[in-house]
């Protein structure tokens, strides 16, 4: 399964006139494999995660996920679709305070209306594959921020998604626990074929990626040289 977009234009309100943020992009993302997205800020990037998220409808063009044209999609038909077959990894992990590192990944579950039947194994195999499954009692403040960020992408895996959408993980980690949150997805997305894209500021990991993109002003180049 794969990720594609085929000529999304996307346009906001501006003043009197309309601000085109995606402009005619185009960009296929096969299972397996991670395509890193860069660019100054306001290029794009954003925008681009948002419409592969389905959290923002284009104004033209198709977005398929994992076999499903999105087109026509209701927002209840939307939010399933993210549910079932989209994982997103925000910059911030953004975990709940009074729960440990399995109850994060247990509560999607639950959010998504699964069964809790085998979810706290689930959690335990998630936090395993990211090297933390001896820090599965633990609750954030007791974790440094890279094992955040990694129970931040075991937390988007746990409804085995076959889209990985990833924001900026590593803008608040130092180099040495950047590569290796850049390696851990590397890694899951071969092991667990998602199609990843990662949108990132930093480009001294990107020879990790096995494809670059660039967004300038609504517009993707490709490919990029690493």
């Amino acid at each position: 399964m794969t990720l594609t977009l085929a000529d999304v234009t996307l346009t906001y309100p501006d003043g009197d006139g309309r601000l085109t943020a995606l402009d005619r992009i185009s960009l296929d993302v096969p299972a397996g494999t991670l395509t890193a997205v860069v660019g100054p800020s306001g290029s794009g990037k954003s925008s681009l995660l948002a419409v592969a998220a389905t959290l923002v409808t284009p104004d033209e063009g198709r977005v398929v996920v994992a076999g499903t044209e999105t087109a026509g999609l209701g927002r209840a038909q939307q939010a399933e679709l993210r549910r079932e077959r989209i994982g997103i990894v925000f910059q911030q992990p953004n975990l709940l305070p009074s729960l440990t590192a399995a109850e994060q990944l247990q509560v999607m579950t639950h959010l998504s209306g699964g069964s809790v039947r085998g979810a706290r194994g689930r959690a335990l195999e998630l936090l395993d594959a990211v090297g933390l499954a001896d820090q599965a009692g633990r609750r954030p403040h007791q974790l440094s921020g890279g094992q955040r960020q990694r129970i931040n992408i075991a937390r988007a895996l746990m409804n085995d998604p076959a889209v990985l959408l990833v924001d900026e993980p590593t803008s608040a980690l130092d180099h040495e626990r950047g590569a290796a949150v850049l390696d851990l997805l590397v890694a899951l997305t071969r092991s667990r074929s998602t199609a990843t894209v990662l949108v990132t500021h930093d480009r001294t990991h990107l020879d990790r990626a096995d494809r670059t993109v660039r967004m300038d002003d609504g517009r993707l180049t490709v490919p990029e040289p690493v």
